[in-house]
């Protein structure tokens, strides 16, 4: 019933109705944060963007689908959570948060970005898991401290060769797309630490030997005939994944030529052999 009288309420935008919804909130949260996940919101509650300082603004699991023009003045705003909603575009006033450097998108209905979410230059985290993407953006390649990237859950099927400007990128998350190729651009992102690219329709790994960055590739759930080829200590999860990954070609010779080398020492080290015993008396030599 609570949430139900919440929903009705949320479509009023009085201030009485929106005093309910912020509950006991009328001045600015010491911790400088305001959650207003799983709220029953379709409208945005205007008074939160009097809190000028706020850091943190969670807006996760309503029925919103646009926000006012007054939230530009969250300046200060480093974390919006804007995921499990029904926005099927960004609003524009996002783009002018220029502090922001988490940024959830996920499970939504966008099928693009605004070319002004260039504008987001402090942006280290972007999720865009379970929305409607067809091609990441190429906005997306012009976010230069992006460390983190979730676009898992979408219908990608290629991606922007200039993603490799990228060069903070850590992870990738691609797993539940319809890649049918392992991406090339990122074949040039040696910087690289985790790669996922779990259930699509991969068919063949290339080598990833010279991704010096590598510390996990997730690529179970392909259609694959062969596991992909990584350094010494880089964790693989998938098929053939228990099997030895391949080491560097130029370590594993130095490695043979060194343990020769130590053969051929010890051997030149082991004192001659001894003579051997006369036979005992009476038995013929």
């Amino acid at each position: 019933m609570g949430n139900t009288i919440r929903a009705l309420i949320a479509l009023v935008p009085t201030s009485g109705c929106q005093n309910y919804l912020l509950g006991e909130l009328q001045e600015m949260p010491l911790d400088k944060m305001v959650d207003l996940s799983s709220s029953q919101l379709r409208r945005f509650p205007l008074r939160v963007c009097s809190f000028r300082e706020l850091v943190k603004l969670y807006l996760s699991d309503n029925n919103l689908s646009s926000l006012p023009p007054e939230l530009e003045q969250l300046q200060n705003l480093q974390i919006l959570a804007l995921d499990f909603n029904n926005f099927k575009a960004l609003p524009r006033v996002v783009c002018t948060l220029r502090q922001l450097c988490i940024l959830y998108l996920g499970n939504n209905k966008l099928r693009d970005l605004p070319p002004e979410l260039s504008w987001l230059q402090n942006l280290r985290t972007l999720w865009l898991e379970n929305n409607s993407l067809t091609q990441l953006p190429d906005v997306v390649c012009e976010l230069s401290l992006l460390k983190t990237l979730h676009a898992g859950s979408n219908a990608l099927r290629l991606l922007p060769r200039q993603l490799s400007r990228l060069q903070e990128l850590r992870t990738i998350w691609l797993s539940g797309n319809l890649l049918s190729d392992f991406p090339a651009v990122l074949l040039h992102m040696p910087f690289l630490e985790v790669i996922d690219v779990d259930r699509n329709n991969i068919s063949h790994f290339p080598s990833l030997l010279h991704l010096a960055g590598l510390k996990l590739v997730i690529y179970d759930h392909n259609p694959c005939r062969n596991a992909p080829k990584v350094a010494k200590g880089v964790r693989r999860v998938g098929r053939w994944a228990e099997e030895t990954p391949e080491p560097d070609p130029r370590k594993a010779r130095r490695l043979r030529m060194a343990k020769e080398e130590e053969a051929e020492e010890a051997q030149a080290a082991a004192p001659p052999a001894p003579p051997p015993l006369p036979p005992p008396a009476g038995e013929d030599p």
